[in-house]
C-alpha cells in the first residue's frame, strides 16, 4: 500500500458540472474553482509555504509587516491565531472587522498528539511559557497545550525549542489534518484492547505537513483509541478508531466517521469495518482522501465531513472508501462495548499492567501556567517517571510511577492544587478559552468554570455522582457543550433589569459513550452569568431528589418535565 491514497487533487476525474450553479465545489466532480475567499487564499498559496515568511520577514519586520492573508488564514497551519484585543465585549464581537478585534499578539497551540509528552518535553513548554507567553499554557480538550501574549518576534525561537525536544505546531490549526487524539494510558493500561501508538506515530509520519493533504475543505480531526473507557470522544471526531475484539480477527479497531459539534452537531456513524492495527494508517489516509476530494468547498458552514457523510450515508461512504481510494473490502466487524466506568479522564490512582501504577490528576478547567508545568515535570522525575498524558478531558497524567512513590507524588500533586481526587465539580467541568483571548466568543469562561468549581463544591458537598457542565463562550461547541450534562452556550441575555449581560443557554442530557446524544433545550431558559450557581444548585439538588436507583443525570434530565429543569 502506497503512503497515500491513489486520487489526488490532480488526478481526480474532471467530471461534468452541473448547467444550473457550480456544484458544492468538490474537486472530485471537477469543480477547482475556488468558490468562497479561503479557498482562494489556499489555492494561492499553500499554508505550509507561510513558515519561511513568518521566519523571514514577519518576524523581524513585526506585526505590521504580515500580509492579511497570512495572517488571518496561513498563519494557521503553524498553530498561531490573533488573540481578540483586550476590553472588546461580547456585544460587539460579532459587529466589528476581523482587524478591530485582532490584537497584536497571538495564539499558539502545539500539537500533543495522543497526549504524550516527555518531562523534557513539558519541562521545555514551561519555559518557553514563562518566558514568551505571560505564563499562559492551558490544556485542551484536545490534548493540546495553547499558549496566549505570543509576539511575531519570538515565534522562530519557540519553534526552535519546541522542535527540539520533538514538540511542533505544525497543522495544529487551519484546513488540515488537526492532532491525532489517541488514549492517555495506551501500552500501559490493564484493561486496554490494544496499543494504538504505532498507529498513531504513522498516521503523524505520512500525513502531518505533507503538501498532499494540507489543503482540505475545513478541519480534519481524529482519535485512535484501545481503551474499552472511550477514552477519546470517538463520536465527534471525523474519524475515529475504536478499540474493539472481533470474534475471528482477534484485537482491532471500529471505524467511524462524521462526528463533529459547532452550530450544526452530528454524532459519528460506524461503517461496520473492523481495522486491524497495522492498516490503521492505511485507512486513515483513504478517509482523508475521500474528504479532501469529495468535500464541500462551496460554504465554510457546509464543509467539514460530517455533511458529506449526512449526504451520503455510511453504506456509500463505505463504498467509495473501499472502491476509490483503498481498493479492496474492508473485513466487517463488531460494535464496541459499553463502557463500564462513567468517568473516562483517567483521573485518580491506577496499576499499569506492568505493576507500577499511573495518577491522574484535575486542574481547574484545563487552566495551568508554566510555572506549574514545569514542577509537575520535575515531581514526576522525581517520583521515577519520565512519562507525562494530556488527556482528552483537560487532565493530566504522570505514567510509570513505583507503588511505594505513588504517596509522595500524590501530595506533591496536591500541593499544586492539582487535585487526584477531585470533586465531581472540579472533575467534570470543562471551559473553553472565552472572551479573555477568543475572537469569536460573546462571554467569559475560564473564571466562571473555575468559581462555579468552588461555589458548587462549597454548596453541594455531599454530592458524588458524575456529572460534566461544559462551558463554551460561544456557539461554537469547543467545550461540547450539546454532549454535556450541562452544557452552557455563551450568549449575552436579558436581566431582570432588562438589561443585556453575560450569560448561557442551556443544554440538559447529553452524553458520550454512555448512549451517546445531544443535550435537551428546554424553551427560554437562558441564565445569567451572576445567577448560574443557583441553576446548577438548583437543577442538581433537583436531580438528587427526583433520580431512581442507579439513574444518571443524562437519563433523568431526559424525562424530567420542564419546571424541574427550569
Amino acid at each position: 500500500m502506497a503512503d497515500t491514497p491513489s486520487r489526488s487533487p490532480a488526478a481526480a476525474p474532471a467530471r461534468r458540472k452541473s448547467g444550473r450553479h457550480r456544484g458544492e465545489g468538490q474537486w472530485a466532480v471537477g469543480h477547482f474553482t475556488p468558490l468562497n475567499a479561503n479557498e482562494q487564499v489556499k489555492k494561492d498559496d499553500d499554508g505550509l509555504n507561510v513558515r519561511t515568511r513568518i521566519e523571514t520577514i514577519y518576524s523581524r519586520a513585526g506585526f505590521d509587516s504580515i500580509d492579511p492573508s497570512d495572517l488571518r488564514g496561513r498563519m494557521r497551519w503553524w498553530g498561531l491565531y490573533t488573540q481578540r484585543k483586550p476590553g472588546i465585549d461580547g456585544g460587539r464581537t460579532a459587529v466589528l472587522a476581523p482587524e478591530e478585534l485582532d490584537d497584536e499578539f497571538f495564539m499558539l497551540r502545539v500539537r500533543v498528539d495522543g497526549g504524550r509528552l516527555t518531562t523534557a518535553q513539558l519541562r521545555v513548554i514551561g519555559e518557553v511559557s514563562q518566558e514568551f507567553a505571560r505564563g499562559t499554557a492551558d490544556i485542551t480538550d484536545r490534548q493540546n497545550i495553547q499558549y496566549h501574549w505570543i509576539r511575531i518576534e519570538d515565534v522562530p525561537e519557540i519553534w526552535r525549542r519546541l522542535e527540539a525536544v520533538g514538540l511542533s505546531t505544525t497543522e495544529a490549526c487551519g484546513d488540515t489534518p488537526r492532532v491525532i487524539l489517541g488514549s492517555p494510558v495506551a501500552g500501559i493500561a490493564e484493561d486496554e484492547i490494544l496499543d494504538g501508538t504505532s498507529a498513531i506515530e504513522e498516521i503523524h509520519r505520512r500525513f502531518i505537513g505533507n503538501p498532499e493533504f494540507s489543503n482540505l475543505p475545513r478541519k480534519f480531526k481524529s482519535a485512535v483509541s484501545g481503551s474499552p473507557l472511550l477514552d477519546v470522544a470517538h463520536e465527534i471526531n471525523d474519524v475515529a478508531f475504536v478499540g474493539v475484539r472481533h470474534p475471528e480477527h482477534g484485537p482491532g479497531f471500529d471505524l467511524w466517521v462524521g462526528g463533529g459539534l459547532s452550530t450544526n452537531p452530528r454524532i459519528g456513524v460506524r461503517l461496520g469495518a473492523w481495522v486491524p492495527l497495522e492498516e490503521v494508517a492505511d485507512v486513515y489516509g483513504a478517509v482523508i482522501g475521500v474528504f479532501r476530494d469529495y468535500g464541500y468547498r462551496r460554504l465554510r458552514n457546509r464543509a467539514r465531513l460530517k455533511f458529506l457523510v449526512a449526504d451520503w450515508g455510511a453504506e456509500r461512504f463505505r463504498q467509495v472508501l473501499e472502491d476509490e481510494y483503498l481498493g479492496r473490502r474492508l473485513t466487517d466487524g463488531p460494535a464496541p462495548e459499553q463502557p463500564v466506568l462513567r468517568w473516562r479522564d483517567h483521573v485518580g490512582v491506577h496499576r499499569q499492567k506492568d505493576g507500577r501504577f499511573y495518577v491522574g490528576f484535575a486542574p481547574r478547567v484545563g487552566r495551568v501556567d508554566g510555572a506549574t508545568l514545569t514542577k509537575i515535570a520535575e515531581l514526576a522525575e522525581q517520583h521515577g517517571s519520565g512519562r507525562i498524558r494530556t488527556t482528552a478531558e483537560q487532565k493530566m497524567i504522570v505514567l510509570d510511577v513505583p507503588e511505594e512513590q505513588v504517596p509522595s507524588l500524590v501530595a506533591g500533586l496536591e500541593a499544586l492544587d492539582l487535585r487526584v481526587a477531585p470533586s465531581p465539580f472540579r472533575r467534570g467541568t470543562m471551559a473553553c478559552t472565552g472572551i479573555e483571548f477568543c475572537k469569536l466568543a460573546i462571554t467569559e469562561t475560564k473564571a466562571r468554570g473555575a468559581s462555579l468549581i468552588d461555589e458548587l463544591e462549597r454548596r453541594l458537598p455531599e454530592f458524588d455522582e458524575p456529572v460534566t457542565i461544559n462551558i463554551n463562550g460561544c456557539p461554537n461547541a469547543c467545550a461540547r457543550i450539546q454532549v454535556a450534562d450541562i452544557g452552557l452556550k455563551g450568549q449575552l441575555v436579558t436581566d431582570e433589569r432588562g438589561e443585556q449581560v453575560e450569560g448561557f443557554q442551556v443544554h440538559l442530557g447529553g452524553a458520550l459513550g454512555l448512549e451517546a446524544g445531544f443535550g435537551r433545550k428546554v424553551r427560554g431558559l437562558k441564565v445569567t452569568s451572576a445567577e448560574l450557581p443557583d441553576y446548577v444548585e438548583r437543577v442538581l439538588r433537583r436531580f438528587q431528589a427526583e433520580r431512581t436507583e442507579g439513574e444518571r443525570f443524562a437519563q433523568w434530565a431526559a424525562r424530567a418535565d420542564e419546571e424541574a429543569l427550569s
